[in-house]
C-alpha cells in the first residue's frame, strides 16, 4: 500500500511544474537606484523603503532628501489615508461591525519628470466585528489588520515597480 502511494506521488509530482506553479522569487528592476518620496513618518513609505533595501543587492535606495535626482527613478507616495468606518450596529445603536480601509496613491517618475507609472491608487479593506466587552482585544486586532494591509500594499507596489520594463516613455 505504501509503495503504491509513493509511486503515485512520484508520478504526479511533474504535473505540479506543468501547471505553471513557481515561487515568486526576487523582483528584477530595470533601474539600479530609487528614491522614495513620502511624508515624514509615513508608515507605507518607511515600510516600502525597508523592503526595497532588503529585496535585492542590485538595487540601492537613495536616502538623502537633498539629492533625490541622483536616483534613476523617484517613487512618490502621494497620499496615505487610513479610515475606520462603522458599517453595522444593533437596534440599541451599539457598534457591531467596523470596516478598516487603507488607501495609498503613488507614482513613479524619472528625475526628468517622465511618468513611468502614473498616479495609481491601491485600496485594502478589512471587516472587523466589534464588541464593547472586548474593546482592548479588538483594538489589538485592528492594529494587526492595519499592519497587514500596509504590508499587502507595499508588496503590490513592489510588484508594480518590478513590472516597469523600460525607463523610456513609449
Amino acid at each position: 500500500m505504501q509503495k503504491r502511494t509513493l509511486l503515485a506521488a512520484l508520478a504526479l509530482s511533474p504535473l505540479l511544474g506543468a501547471c505553471g506553479f513557481r515561487l515568486r522569487g526576487v523582483p528584477n528592476f530595470v533601474f539600479r537606484s530609487i528614491y522614495i518620496q513620502a511624508g515624514r513618518g509615513a508608515p507605507v513609505g518607511t515600510l516600502l523603503r525597508r523592503n526595497l533595501e532588503s529585496s535585492s543587492d542590485k538595487l540601492s535606495v537613495v536616502k538623502d532628501p537633498a539629492s533625490p535626482d541622483t536616483a534613476e527613478v523617484i517613487c512618490q507616495i502621494i497620499s496615505e489615508l487610513q479610515q475606520r468606518v462603522i458599517v453595522g450596529s444593533n437596534v440599541a445603536g451599539q457598534v457591531r461591525e467596523i470596516e478598516l480601509r487603507l488607501i495609498v496613491r503613488f507614482s513613479l517618475r524619472t528625475p526628468g519628470g517622465d511618468e513611468l507609472i502614473p498616479s495609481t491608487e491601491i485600496r485594502q479593506i478589512r471587516n472587523v466585528t466589534y464588541n464593547e466587552t472586548n474593546a482592548l482585544s479588538k483594538a489589538g486586532e485592528e492594529e494587526m489588520l492595519n499592519k497587514d494591509m500596509r504590508n499587502d500594499i507595499v508588496q503590490q507596489i513592489i510588484r508594480r515597480l518590478a513590472a516597469v520594463k523600460s525607463l523610456q516613455i513609449s
